[in-house]
């Protein structure tokens, strides 16, 4: 086995720049599994997706708790940005 290691003068060479090719693989396999186990439970609704007022104010509309009027009304207040805010300075 040494004869298979060794250079042609007989220094034994060591394993090579190669080497680091092992932990990349290893680094890119645990890359694609965190990955995939990510899009997985995005698809399923998990990581906590869905727990936000808008879609407690969805789930209220689909079970029928709050009218369609009620519900776009309840959305814009929710979904309108602070910079399109009331500017006049006055009391609404």
């Amino acid at each position: 086995m040494d004869v298979l290691l060794a250079h042609a003068d007989g220094r034994w060479a060591g394993p090579g720049p190669w080497i680091l090719l092992v932990p990349l693989f290893w680094a890119a396999v645990v890359l694609l599994v965190v990955l995939v186990l990510r899009r997985t439970a995005r698809r399923r609704g998990g990581c906590g997706r869905g727990t936000g007022p808008l879609a407690t104010l969805g789930d209220r509309y689909a079970r029928g708790e709050i009218d369609a009027d009620e519900y776009r009304a309840k959305r814009a207040v929710l979904t309108e940005r602070p910079d399109r805010a009331d500017t006049s300075g006055g009391v609404v």
